[in-house]
């Protein structure tokens, strides 16, 4: 197998949450941490959830990795019910989670065990082509400790994406990085979502980073969790997060996570 075959051979995919409801026990009261979610991301969509803390975002994004299970309802990829983790679905957290005995290198061949079938040769090859892809091709045997936060995420995102998953599963990946550092990354998240066109499901609970990411931004309520309102974002790309037109938007989607106005009509799915 080719890595030309490898990174483009995978059946694409659509992601359907169905009705899906999930409650916790927490100091003896039972919380609901999730009501009736329902939402349908299409193949090669950028999705990003926004809401308020506690609103249930990242519980989806679990129950979605197979991390967690619903009480209520499902989820489908691919039209097969998730049941559990699977290499379909990749996730990348707040935190890298690298290992720090491991280098750069290593740790994305670490995410390769997850892609059965590969040589040795022909995993290093899919790694390095992962690492160039996210800029670090000259820091491939570097460890842990000699890397800045965003080259840490750099490599987590080069892991993520190595194993070809059908779903790109980010859950507030650039919230502990400081403003420059995110901005170079969104740059290279778009760049990259452009040229493989993988589906995406982005947790955030920055309002611009939404519109600066996503096709979509899906607006949660909490106490209980659920979708209130979905916003459609047809700005073209690559896109500026400082930019006036993208502000416009953020402006009409935290009016909305406000109770305020609604969003115009154009916006709204």
């Amino acid at each position: 197998m080719t890595l030309q075959t490898e990174i483009q051979d995978e059946t694409p995919s659509k992601l359907s949450v169905q009705r899906v409801s999930k409650r916790f026990r927490s100091g003896g009261r039972v919380v609901h941490a999730l009501a009736d979610v329902s939402l349908e991301v299409g193949e090669g969509e950028f999705v990003c959830l926004v809401g308020p803390s506690g609103c249930g975002k990242s519980t989806l994004l679990n129950i979605i990795a197979g991390l967690e299970s619903a009480d209520e309802g499902r989820v489908l990829t691919a039209g097969v019910p998730i049941t559990g983790p699977g290499r379909d679905r990749m996730v990348m957290f707040q935190e890298p989670a690298l290992f720090p005995w491991l280098d750069v290198l290593d740790n994305v061949l670490f995410g390769l065990k997850l892609k059965p079938g590969l040589s040795r040769n022909e995993r290093i090859e899919v790694a390095q082509f992962y690492l160039k892809l996210v800029g670090l091709e000259k820091f491939t045997r570097a460890y842990v400790h000699e890397l800045s936060g965003g080259m840490k995420q750099r490599v987590a995102l080069a892991r993520a994406l190595a194993p070809n998953p059908r779903v790109l599963l980010m859950d507030e990946p650039f919230a502990a990085l400081d403003a420059l550092t995110r901005e170079q990354l969104y740059g290279d998240l778009q760049r990259i979502w452009q040229q493989h066109r993988k589906t995406i499901v982005f947790v955030t609970h920055n309002v611009r980073e939404a519109v600066c990411l996503g096709d979509r931004v899906a607006l949660f309520s909490a106490h209980p969790g659920s979708i209130r309102e979905q916003f459609k974002v047809t700005l073209p790309r690559l896109r500026d997060i400082n930019s006036v037109e993208l502000a416009r938007y953020a402006t009409e989607i935290t009016a909305a996570l406000r109770g305020g106005a609604a969003a115009p009509e154009e916006y709204a799915i």
